[in-house]
């Protein structure tokens, strides 16, 4: 029996999740399987034309990690997260070295976010 097709955005987020960097692998030990306030996350989450990093689809939050390529992207970055927030999103970034550094720092600010964005 032949398997449906699958479509190019999910094949990419299948991919970006297969390939992920060793801070994305540790944010998400600190955010998958609701360990964080009992909040869902998803990884590398189809938006627009973009693939966020990691949403929390409740909050309407997206996490991203920024790795040292990012220095000479600022331009990119800005005009992507301006697209996310037109689209109702709340974008919050952090150095891939914050979150291999300081796990538990970086989660506290993004439990924060989470609780002042619960209705």
């Amino acid at each position: 029996m032949d398997s449906k097709p699958v479509k190019p955005r999910i094949a990419r987020a299948r991919d970006l999740r297969a390939k992920a960097t060793d801070a994305e692998r540790k944010l998400w030990a600190a955010l998958g399987g609701r360990r964080l306030g009992g909040f869902k996350f998803r990884r590398q989450v189809p938006i627009d034309r973009y693939f966020a990093d990691f949403a929390c689809l409740e909050a309407r939050l997206i996490v991203e990690l920024d790795g040292s390529q990012h220095m000479e992207r600022s331009q990119y970055d800005d005009a992507r997260t301006a697209a996310l927030e037109a689209h109702g999103w709340r974008v919050m970034r952090f150095w891939n070295n914050d979150v291999l550094e300081n796990v538990d720092g970086v989660g506290v600010d993004i439990l924060a976010a989470l609780v002042l964005a619960r209705p």
